[in-house]
């Protein structure tokens, strides 16, 4: 007696719902096996949490509401079609398909799951389908680096459409019809209950991922879910922007203005223009001849692979540049993308649980960054990437937002070494030196941002270089010790310059390579190195809590541009008091708010607010009572990103309009 022989009872018991049945009960099957393995993986962070009854119980609920997404359709069907002349055979088919390729996406995305959680230490979300629209980049990665992967992807793929195809034809023969009144009774009870188990609540809203979360730790509160469900939770949430006040606690807007205002370096008075409530001028430190602004972006650059910040023994040049230049100790990324270090470094815009405004619709153009000033002050203003600068939309956002000049990879003449994101370190920083001295040489003031590429995965980099840290050789670590000759490289070249004196530069990391571990905010993850160098500024170490939200206004004053801006970071040129040292940090849908007291506040979607004491030896999150005024200081951080997208106060036009008028109400 084979496996199909024992299922005959039940498709004589349940006759056109059979297909229905099985396919249901099968991909629930896949998915709780699927999370067996994953806690087996996991077991300690699991038992950590205390989260084994409750990541099956909860996982249960969640492959329910998938299954019934997937099968309300053919419930609603199935009764009318099958057993109907002309149409029945035509159904059956298109049932067939439906359950074969709804059986691939459950095991191919649970397949997946462990390769992305070793990634972005969380299921598969966003990022999954951002990046397919970026093809060519994508696959020339995965080719280059996850060879491995993508065969075990192919094989599971053909193996679950190949025993999927022959199961649904066994599904779907000899069903037994029901008489025609009966029909109408069994689509509508059906997809009754297809209704109840996908809402999985009689409350007014509908289940989401946060009506399951139980722990800190944000990988077991995506254990309950499952992978397809996760995607496509993340795919319908990108259609809308997600604005922070609908799932962090209210604020009254003039309560958000009046903290935000008091929180700046400037006083009461300096924000006079209503409309804009946070457009100010910032008068610069330096009163001296002007100066060119560099930014040195590096991809992927946490404070663990830096020895200068107690890292590893992997950037020697880095280290020195350290030594005797500006050194910021404690400066944190905005978040855990690239788009969020440009949208940080480039704009002073407060990180949200939306895209990055690099992504977002109303910031494509006419929207604030520090080009846009530096424009109006007639710099040459340019990207330099040594990859595609359309990937991640940032050649449009650019373009439409005060940068005159994309310098990417179809400029470049003849580099050393192209890898998957682009051509190498050491050919993006000669481009540079190159653009540098011809401006500088056509007496032009120039604000560029060089963005590296080689610190990313597939880790590729032209050999004998250095010498190798840990084998094999295309490893992240080796990546930051080649990144970081380069770097020594372009020192060497740009101190001899004639740039060099009239330059200022800031070297920084976009965000660290991963962010993980069991706190709801690892904030260990987010330190990140922060240099500011050039002719004349001295060596200092810097310990000062700050963020990257306070390069730019830093940047502008110390190159001696006064501007009215609508930046909230803060001046570091200037002193800095005290209880207005902060770092925020969007991690994924939680938002974080230090202070220089290592108070922490977290804000999680729809959850009550989380107060922390951060200890940052041993990077642990104490749960510690933290005076009212705090949380309405972080409350109000957390809320302005999308209250000032919301309502443009980021506009340019409406900046130098307000500028034209002298700035009166």
């Amino acid at each position: 007696m084979d496996f199909f022989t024992l299922l005959d009872p039940i498709k004589k018991m349940t006759g056109v719902m059979f297909p229905i049945l099985m396919f249901f009960l099968s991909g629930i099957a896949v998915l709780t096996i699927s999370r067996v393995f994953l806690c087996l993986w996991q077991k300690e962070r699991v038992s950590n949490a205390h989260g084994w009854k409750i990541i099956f119980s909860s996982g249960l609920r969640m492959d329910i509401v998938s299954m019934c997404y997937l099968v309300i359709v053919p419930c609603l069907i199935s009764p009318f079609l099958i057993g109907t002349p002309y149409l029945s055979h035509i159904w059956l088919v298109i049932l067939s398909l439906w359950i074969t390729f709804g059986l691939w996406l459950l095991v191919y995305m649970e397949a997946a799951t462990p390769f992305f959680i070793k990634e972005y230490d969380v299921r598969p979300n966003r990022l999954f389908v951002e990046y397919l629209i970026y093809p060519k980049e994508v696959m020339s990665m995965m080719w280059s680096g996850y060879k491995l992967e993508l065969a075990l992807g192919l094989i599971i793929s053909l193996t679950t459409l190949y025993f999927g195809w022959i199961f649904s034809n066994y599904l779907v023969q000899d069903l037994s019809v029901p008489a025609w009144y009966w029909r109408p009774i069994i689509a509508l009870s059906t997809v009754a209950l297809c209704v109840i188990g996908a809402r999985s609540t009689f409350g007014h809203r509908a289940i989401n991922p946060s009506m399951i979360a139980f722990s800190h730790d944000n990988l077991m509160n995506d254990f309950p879910l499952n992978s397809t469900y996760s995607v496509l939770y993340a795919m319908k949430l990108m259609r809308k922007i997600v604005d922070s006040s609908t799932i962090y606690p209210p604020m009254e807007k003039e309560d958000i203005i009046q903290t935000i205002q008091e929180n700046s370096q400037l006083p009461a008075d300096a924000f006079s223009y209503q409309p804009l409530p946070t457009l100010a001028y910032h008068k610069a430190s330096n009163t001296g001849k002007r100066k060119n602004i560099v930014i040195l972006l590096q991809e992927s650059l946490g404070a663990r692979f830096v020895g200068g910040l107690g890292g590893l023994p992997l950037t020697p040049n880095l280290d020195q540049l350290m030594q005797e230049s500006w050194n910021l100790t404690r400066l944190y990324a905005t978040g855990t993308r690239s788009i969020r270090g440009i949208e940080a470094v480039t704009t002073g815009f407060f990180p949200t649980p939306a895209n990055a405004i690099v992504k977002l619709p109303k910031s494509q153009n006419n929207f604030y960054s520090m080009a846009q000033t530096l424009k109006n002050e007639n710099y040459h203003t340019q990207f330099i990437y040594a990859g595609e600068s359309h990937f991640d939309n940032m050649k449009g956002f650019m373009l439409g937002n005060g940068f005159v000049d994309i310098q990417d990879l179809p400029t470049f003449h003849n580099p050393e070494f192209i890898g998957s994101w682009g051509a190498c370190d050491e050919d993006l920083y000669n481009k540079a030196h190159q653009q540098f001295s011809m401006l500088s040489q056509q007496d032009k003031p120039f604000f560029s941002l060089v963005f590296t590429t080689t610190n990313h995965s597939p880790y590729d980099y032209p050999q004998d270089k250095i010498e190798p840290y840990n084998q094999p050789a295309t490893t992240r670590e080796n990546t930051v010790k080649y990144s970081d000759y380069a770097l020594g490289k372009f020192l060497e070249q740009a101190k001899k310059s004639d740039y060099w004196d009239d330059t200022i530069f800031v070297l920084v990391a976009d965000h660290d390579s991963r962010a993980y571990g069991d706190q709801i905010v690892p904030i260990d993850c987010f330190h990140i190195p922060a240099v500011i160098f050039g002719g004349g500024i001295s060596a200092c170490e810097d310990n000062q809590l700050a963020s990257q939200l306070d390069l730019p206004p830093t940047l502008l004053s110390m190159a001696g541009i006064s501007a009215y801006h609508p930046m909230m970071g803060n001046d570091l040129s200037k002193e800095v008091e005290q209880h207005k040292q902060r770092a925020i940090m969007q991690y994924h849908n939680n938002f974080a708010w230090l202070n220089k007291d290592n108070h922490a506040v977290v804000f999680q979607p729809n959850k009550d607010v989380m107060t922390f004491h951060y200890e940052p030896t041993s990077h642990v999150l104490i749960p510690t009572k933290l005076p009212d005024s705090e949380i309405k200081t972080a409350n109000a951080f957390a809320l302005w990103g999308s209250l000032s997208y919301k309502q443009d106060f980021y506009q340019w036009d409406k900046i130098t309009t307000a500028q034209a008028n002298n700035i009166q109400d």
